[in-house]
């Protein structure tokens, strides 16, 4: 199979919606550690806190590596357009194949931030969870877990 200049073309697309959903993430990792900041101010010694900025501190390593990666995909589309159009397809197909495995780690680094963002919503869930079963209300037998019976 022989690549064509429309086949890295095509990435363009992808590649830019991958980084404004990844540049949305960062934004919202920015809004998110800001308002711990002010927490941390205010109550300095809450241990959730801190667990929290360490896990912020992580996904935003990962969400700058995701940036990193994706940002080298894209560059190395246009130059294997620019090898394409010169006539070293060989070359252009290496880089290719560069750009298509930077992408691949962003997608992947992109994952595990996910899975992270998710164990750290569910911790937040579980505190709720917590307060939720100590208190007593009429719509309880709407919102309350079942007691299973073993």
């Amino acid at each position: 199979m022989e690549l064509q200049l429309s086949t890295p073309a095509l990435l363009f697309s992808a590649i830019t919606l991958l980084m404004l959903a990844f540049t949305n993430r960062f934004l919202a990792i920015a809004s998110l550690i800001r308002g711990l900041h002010k927490k941390f101010l205010e109550e300095p010694d809450e241990e959730i806190l801190v667990e929290q900025i360490h896990n912020l501190r992580r996904r935003l390593s990962l969400i700058k590596n995701m940036q990193l990666f994706g940002i080298f995909s894209f560059l190395l589309c246009v130059v294997c357009m620019y090898l394409l159009f010169q006539g070293y397809t060989t070359a252009a197909n290496w880089v290719f194949v560069s750009s298509m495995g930077s992408l691949l780690i962003a997608l992947a680094l992109s994952l595990i931030e996910i899975l992270i963002s998710t164990k750290a919503l569910n911790l937040e869930l579980s505190d709720m969870e917590d307060i939720f079963e100590k208190r007593k209300s009429s719509l309880d037998f709407i919102f309350k877990k079942e007691n299973k019976k073993e």
